[in-house]
């Protein structure tokens, strides 16, 4: 088995500015692009530039620092245009939680400090990074502990370095465990964005992993015939009972996987938990403009095609076969109430 190389980062801070990989150019182009302001940070969450909940809050976190770096020695007011310029972070992706948790984070640093911030925030910025890095590895550990003796895995979306820290939630989980013995990766397409086709494949063929991709529209025929044992995804927000909300398709698999007897496994830092929301139909689920499905003949104001985008789902308990985080492994939610033991 060839030996793994570590993948490219999403994220790079440079001491001045946050450098962000275009993921939208991935595979064919590898651009960073510099951010020297919170207004640009949260432009490149909107727009797709960064993606993926533990690399969307690292991302906001290292916005907040550029917002103290600009505002604190230009004005006396300076805290009322960082709090703004959290307000507008917070805004640039409603449902991923990790976004929320790291602006918490930042905005308890910046009410303890009472003269220059920025070495304190930024010492939580950097924290935060480097915990979720941390978290990925021992994620990756514990989920190749269940993936003990599989033949074959289905992933969704991107899970990877691209979308955390570094390393990865469930492709965290998929690098572990092909070091310890080859294991079948499919992943799918993952519709309209393709991340699963563009981002996924790419990473795993960085570090040496073979990989199948599959129209997403083929995973119950591919359970049909046995191939995988397991689908391993990951999570924007996971409510206190154990709902999921991923990637749109996350809760089909779930549906498919069920009926074929294939275990679901969904892999995910202790901050994308939501202890504030008790079940799934309380997320807030995010729709994109209908110009991502369309076709160019169907975009005219007076078309009679329209689309519909949401871009997540909610995956109930009932249907989940182990939750992991780096604090330890839920398995068989529904019947261990959810994820409180992990409080």
């Amino acid at each position: 088995m060839t030996k793994q190389k570590e993948t490219v980062q999403a994220l790079q801070w440079t001491g001045e500015t946050l450098k962000v990989l275009d993921q939208r150019l991935l595979p064919e182009t590898i651009v960073y692009n510099d951010y020297k302001d919170a207004t640009e940070v949260a432009n490149a969450i909107t727009s797709m530039r960064v993606r993926g909940a533990p690399a969307i809050g690292i991302a906001a976190a290292y916005g907040v620092v550029l917002s103290v770096r600009k505002h604190y020695a230009q004005s006396n007011h300076w805290r009322q245009k960082v709090i703004a310029d959290i307000e507008l972070l917070a805004k640039s992706r409603p449902t991923a939680v990790n976004l929320f948790w790291a602006l918490d984070q930042m905005k308890a640093t910046l009410s303890q400090q009472s003269t220059n911030p920025l070495a304190a925030i930024l010492m939580c910025a950097e924290k935060i990074h480097a915990e979720d890095i941390a978290a990925n590895h021992k994620m990756g550990e514990l989920g190749a502990d269940l993936l003990a003796g599989t033949k074959g895995v289905l992933t969704h979306c991107n899970t990877g370095a691209l979308a955390t820290g570094g390393y990865g939630t469930a492709l965290g989980v998929i690098r572990s465990s092909y070091r310890r013995h080859a294991i079948d990766v499919y992943a799918g397409e993952t519709r309209p964005w393709l991340q699963g086709a563009r981002l996924t494949a790419w990473e795993l063929a960085q570090e040496n992993i073979p990989v199948t991709l599959i129209a997403d529209s083929a995973a119950a025929w591919l359970m049909k015939t046995g191939a995988i044992d397991w689908v391993v995804v990951g999570a924007d927000r996971i409510t206190a009972n154990g709902d999921v909300a991923n990637k749109i398709g996350t809760y089909g698999l779930a549906v498919l996987a069920k009926q074929h007897d294939v275990r679901f496994m969904v892999v995910a830092p202790t901050t994308t938990i939501d202890w504030g929301i008790n079940q799934g139909d309380q997320i807030k689920i995010e729709e994109r403009h209908p110009h991502e499905l369309l076709l160019d003949c169907y975009r005219d104001e007076d078309s009679y095609v329209t689309a519909w985008n949401p871009v997540f789902d909610v995956t109930p308990v009932e249907l989940i076969s182990a939750i992991v985080t780096e604090r330890g492994v839920v398995l068989n939610p529904a019947t261990g109430q959810g994820v409180r033991g992990l409080k």
